[in-house]
């Protein structure tokens, strides 16, 4: 039975997102060589489309029942949560551990700081095999924290508060940034020890990377609050899927310099602000991403999880086993590690994630909550 909450836009948009950080995380683990490594300033992007797609699905999901009076089964969301995130997580995470030659990088953070989703915090950069296990963290603590925010808000609903805690966030989030890129850079000049503070201090921790999650809520507070609103802006959604463009353009240039105050003072509200109006276009039927389904990205969406999770190790192990084989393709040779990513990402996917997911549907089927659908594979 067709899924009738799947919507090719945002398919094609989680597809984008997942290629996106694989081409940046070519650059940084091997494969495209030096004359790429314009990657490095903005494929990191793709994560922050994946805070906006999970931002907008896990809304509605949490606040479909709310907004009709039922109760909010924290139980089953946060099963559904571990059902869909823990077992292929787990699985990765042993190679990870007992198996160092995968690794991409020798140093790795203590177990324990996987094992509770922490690494994102107090992170040491000098171990950073599996570092990007820092976004699924900062995933985990939305998921912990939204649900007990979303039901404290709707004991006494009111639209204010909500502008005036999207307001806090960005606002503050402006000010925190900003704060610690002076602290440090003075810091860094009074001769302090060397350390990649932007990755430790800025980019990975939580409180630093909420504007994606934040204004994907936003667009899932909208659906659900204001369903007419939402139809009649759906009507000009290609429009909005050209200011979306501008204004991650906009925010390309903010980060021209990565580690610069500019974009990490104000360069996140605004990249979450464009990719949230591409979502919005992409969740519906009227814009030109949501119309057809693009061959391929349902499925390449589909495994975008199990993906995520190894292409890193397994860039690392084609490196090694057949860089020099595939040295003289060129650019080419970025097919032989996304052909060999895809394969294990989809080998992970369906002995994994597919029976867990089966396993999560007839454990919880029987209360299952009024929007669960939407963030079926969020």
């Amino acid at each position: 039975m067709k899924d009738p909450m799947r919507y090719p836009g945002l398919d094609l948009l989680r597809a984008l997102a997942i290629v996106w950080v694989m081409f940046f995380h070519s650059w940084v683990v091997g494969g495209l060589g030096p004359d790429w490594s314009w990657l490095s300033r903005y494929g990191w992007m793709g994560v922050d489309l994946f805070f906006v797609l999970s931002g907008f699905l896990i809304g509605q999901q949490v606040l479909l029942p709310l907004s009709r009076g039922l109760p909010l089964r924290f139980g089953d969301f946060y099963l559904r949560r571990a059902f869909r995130i823990l077992p292929a997580y787990w699985v990765v995470l042993a190679i990870y551990m007992l198996l160092p030659a995968w690794r991409e990088l020798p140093g790795i953070e203590p177990l324990w700081k996987f094992v509770l989703m922490m690494m994102n915090l107090g992170n040491d950069y000098s171990n950073p095999a599996f570092s990007h296990a820092w976004s699924l963290c900062v995933e985990e603590h939305f998921y912990l924290v939204f649900p007990l925010l979303a039901w404290a808000l709707m004991c006494r609903p009111a639209a204010w508060k909500v502008i005036a805690l999207a307001a806090v966030v960005v606002l503050g989030g402006i000010a925190l940034r900003a704060g610690i890129w002076l602290h440090d850079t003075a810091a860094e000049a009074a001769g302090a020890p060397e350390r990649n503070w932007f990755i430790e201090d800025l980019y990975y921790p939580t409180w630093n990377r909420l504007d994606g999650l934040l204004f994907g809520v936003l667009l899932a507070t909208l659906k659900v609050f204001r369903l007419p609103l939402w139809h009649r802006l759906q009507q000009h959604a290609n429009a909005v899927l050209v200011a979306g463009m501008a204004v991650v353009a906009l925010s390309l240039w903010l980060f021209r310099a990565r580690a610069g105050l500019l974009g990490n003072a104000i360069g996140w509200p605004v990249l979450s602000l464009g990719l949230a109006l591409l979502v919005f276009a992409g969740a519906g039927k009227r814009s030109v991403i949501g119309r057809w389904p693009v061959p391929g990205a349902g499925w390449l969406a589909g495994i975008s999880y199990s993906l995520y999770l190894v292409h890193k190790a397994v860039f690392n192990g084609v490196q090694v086993q057949l860089g020099e084989t595939i040295a003289p393709l060129g650019v080419a040779q970025v097919l032989v590690y996304g052909v060999a990513s895809l394969l294990i990402a989809a080998l992970l996917h369906y002995a994994v994630e597919r029976p867990f997911l089966k396993l999560r549907g007839r454990v919880l089927t029987p209360h299952r909550a009024p929007g669960a659908a939407a963030a079926e594979r969020a």
